[in-house]
C-alpha cells in the first residue's frame, strides 16, 4: 500500500507559443498528495489548470516537469502500471455509440488486457444500475445513463483510483444525486476518488479533503472542515422598522447590501466585529431591528476569497 494514492511533486506544464500568443504556463510547480480511501475534492476557477493536471494523470498531455506517482508507480518510469491503477470519467462523453453498453465495457476491457474469464462487465452494468440496457444502442441512452456508463467504463480493470472530471456538470438534480450515491458506494468500497466540481456545495458534503488550484497554483491543500473554518467573513440579514434610505455603511461593514425596502444583508469580518456590533452600528442610522438572522460562511465563500486573493496557504 503506497503512502498516499497520488503523489504530486513540482509539477510543471507549459504550453508552446501558438501564433501571436506568447506561451502558457498552465501549471506552476504544483506539489500536493492524495490520501488513499478518501473523497479528494480539487477545485478552481475556469482555466485554474485543473485538466490540464488530470490529462497529464491519464497520459494524454505531456508534463513538462515535475513528477507524478500513482498507486507508487511513477507515469514516467513505470507507465503501464500507473494507468492501470487510476480510471479517468472525463468531461465529455467518450464512446462509440453503435455499440450496446455491453460492448463498450468489453471492448475498454480488452484495451486493457483484462482477461475474458476476469471482466466484470455483467457486473459494472448491475453497479450502475444499467442491466436493462445491456443491449441497447449506446446513442439511446439518456444523458444521465451515458454518465453512469462512463463510471462504469473508467472501472473496467478495477483500478484503485477513480477520477470524476466534472461529472454532474448540466445536468439535472436527480441525476447529479444518483451519480454522488454511485460514487459513495465505490468509496465504501476502497475506491479512493478524486473530484473535480463547480458545484461547491456538493465538494463540502462529499470531499473529505479539498485543494484548490488558481492560475496554474497550489492555494490550499486542506480537510474540508478545516478549510470551511477559514472564512473570516460572516453574513447577517437585519429587518428595520422603516424604509432604508440606503445601504449603511460603515468602516466595519465588508459589504452592505439592500434586498428590500426594510431587509439589509451585511457582510463583515468576525475577527474585527461582532453581530451585536454591527447591530449597533445599523441602529446608530436611526432604525430600529426588527429581525435579525445570520449565515456562517461555507466553503463557495472561503473559495471566492482565496481565489480571489489568490494567496497561497
Amino acid at each position: 500500500m503506497p503512502d498516499a494514492a497520488i503523489e504530486i511533486r513540482d509539477l510543471v506544464k507549459e504550453y508552446a507559443a501558438q501564433g501571436d500568443a506568447p506561451p502558457k504556463l498552465a501549471l506552476k510547480g504544483v506539489s500536493f498528495d492524495v490520501p488513499e480511501g478518501g473523497i479528494f475534492g480539487l477545485l478552481g476557477p475556469n482555466g485554474a489548470g485543473k485538466s490540464t493536471l488530470i490529462n497529464i494523470m491519464a497520459g494524454l498531455v505531456m508534463k513538462t516537469s515535475g513528477s507524478i506517482r500513482i498507486w507508487g508507480h511513477d507515469i514516467d518510469r513505470d507507465h503501464r502500471n500507473a494507468k492501470m491503477c487510476i480510471g479517468i470519467v472525463p468531461q465529455e462523453i467518450v464512446f462509440d455509440p453503435f455499440f450496446t453498453p455491453f460492448e463498450v465495457l468489453e471492448n475498454q476491457s480488452g484495451m486493457y488486457g483484462v482477461a475474458k474469464h476476469l471482466r466484470r462487465s455483467e457486473e459494472l452494468l448491475r453497479a450502475v444500475h444499467l442491466a436493462d440496457k445491456r443491449d441497447a444502442y449506446s446513442r439511446s441512452l439518456s444523458g444521465g445513463m451515458k454518465r453512469r456508463l462512463l463510471i462504469a467504463k473508467a472501472m473496467v480493470h478495477s483500478p484503485p483510483i477513480l477520477v470524476l472530471d466534472e461529472p454532474t456538470a448540466g445536468v439535472d438534480v436527480e441525476l447529479r444525486r444518483q451519480l454522488w450515491e454511485l460514487v459513495s458506494e465505490l468509496n465504501s468500497e476502497g475506491v479512493t476518488v478524486v473530484l473535480t466540481t463547480h458545484y461547491l456545495e456538493e465538494a463540502e458534503q462529499l470531499c473529505d479533503r479539498i485543494a484548490i488550484i488558481g492560475n496554474g497554483e497550489l492555494i490550499a491543500n486542506k480537510p474540508t472542515r478545516e478549510l470551511v473554518g477559514m472564512a473570516r467573513e460572516k453574513i447577517v440579514r437585519i429587518t428595520v422598522d422603516k424604509d432604508l434610505a440606503g445601504p449603511p455603511m460603515e468602516l466595519a461593514f465588508l459589504k452592505a447590501e439592500v434586498l428590500d425596502p426594510r431587509t439589509v444583508e451585511i457582510t463583515y469580518d468576525r475577527d474585527k466585529s461582532s453581530a451585536g456590533q454591527v447591530l449597533a452600528l445599523v441602529q446608530q442610522h436611526g432604525y430600529a431591528i426588527e429581525d435579525v438572522t445570520t449565515r456562517e460562511a461555507d466553503l463557495e465563500d472561503v473559495f471566492v476569497q482565496l481565489t480571489s486573493n489568490a494567496t497561497v496557504l
